[in-house]
């Protein structure tokens, strides 16, 4: 599987709860934060979850 990075551009304040556990899930939590995760079925249904709150780059 590809290797993408992902990087939180947007604070979740005032955000559900939902997409919260989503970032934390992901690994993220602060903005500017990054992390690097294969690109799963289930990676990238989160990702699209939360795609206004994050940049990925492969």
């Amino acid at each position: 599987m590809a290797k993408v990075k992902i990087t939180q551009v947007v604070s979740s304040i005032k955000k559900t709860d939902k997409q919260k556990k989503v970032l934390a899930s992901l690994g993220l939590g602060k903005i500017n934060a990054t992390v690097e995760q294969e690109l799963t079925p289930s990676i990238k249904g989160m990702i699209n979850k939360v795609n206004h709150l994050v940049v990925v780059s492969e």
